[in-house]
């Protein structure tokens, strides 16, 4: 496991795919690397045998700018966040654009299968997938699979790299099926927060709490400063009385709006914190507290710590 001192004190800059492939050149120069001019277009996918592709040089802790599905055979440390989260024997792992994570395998030998694809690829044909990529991974990005649903998985990765290699005229709207397939498997073992389940107002409207509140993060520079911070804030932005968001979001998710902001912008304090060397002024003033001492009262209120005691741990 990764000392402290072997930790990255400083949040990378976030991957492309460009620096992915880059890299994969260098690793593995006889895997064959895609042309990236029309990304912008039509979106991306790929994927990868783990086995053939992964090392164990753990990776950098950092946003990518793509989303990711592996299926993990093996052992190793998701360092995700604030949480270093121990995975043995198989897993499914989510990772999307929003919170930065790195992967230390402690296996002999990677195993498994991997497919990554950017946002334009599954945005705006199916959003019931992309909430479900968006929304649900950023808690539980770690799902810990039996044999049976590692078969069942591993069957579909086959199924996604035979038809990579394939011709099919419309093999693209068949990956982004068997991307779902994999999200309903995952679900299975899973079920998710009923805020999926739902199809009524309280639903939708709780849905685009929630992505407004996610397109706020990540924090990318000191520049960056939080603009929306209370549930009057994301009310006024969606055009309705806050005391009914408040009853949608409780209804749907079973927290309140506040309690959902809190979490998440104690989520990004943690990871700001914990990889970069910004003063704990510069982002307590990045999140959205004018004075740091009212950033310290939040801090310890979320995670029973102030945020200097926090950094010192």
């Amino acid at each position: 496991m990764l000392s402290k001192n072997q930790e990255l004190s400083t949040l990378q800059k976030k991957e492309t795919l460009e620096d992915f492939y880059n890299r994969l050149k260098i690793t593995r120069p006889e895997i064959p690397t895609p042309s990236l001019g029309m990304i912008n277009d039509i979106g991306h996918f790929n994927v990868f045998n783990r086995s053939v592709v992964c090392t164990n040089i753990p990776s950098a802790f950092s946003r990518r700018d793509f989303y990711k599905i592996s299926l993990i055979i093996g052992n190793g440390i998701l360092h995700y966040a604030d949480a270093d989260i121990e995975i043995k024997g198989r897993a499914l792992l989510f990772t999307n654009p929003n919170i930065p994570y790195s992967w230390e395998s402690t296996s002999p030998k990677p195993a498994g299968f991997f497919c990554l694809f950017t946002e334009n690829f599954i945005h705006n044909r199916n959003e019931t997938l992309r909430d479900s990529l968006l929304w649900r991974i950023n808690d539980s990005p770690v799902i810990h699979i039996d044999e049976d649903q590692e078969l069942t998985l591993r069957d579909i990765f086959c199924k996604m790299m035979k038809e990579m290699d394939g011709d099919y005229i419309h093999k693209y709207d068949l990956l982004r099926n068997y991307v779902q397939l994999i999200v309903h498997e995952a679900l299975k073992v899973k079920p998710q927060d009923i805020l999926f389940k739902q199809n009524n107002a309280s639903a939708r409207l709780t849905a685009l709490f929630l992505e407004l509140l996610e397109r706020q993060f990540p924090i990318g520079s000191t520049e960056h400063i939080l603009e929306l911070k209370t549930a009057h804030d994301f009310a006024c932005r969606l055009l309705v009385h806050v005391n009914h968001l408040n009853h949608a979001v409780k209804e749907v998710t079973g927290k309140t709006t506040s309690e959902h902001i809190s979490k998440r912008i104690a989520t990004e304090a943690v990871a700001l914190l914990k990889h970069t060397e910004w003063n704990i002024a510069q982002i307590a003033y990045c999140l959205g507290f004018e004075y740091p001492a009212n950033f310290n009262i939040f801090f310890k209120r979320q995670m029973q710590c102030t945020p200097k005691g926090f950094r010192a741990n």
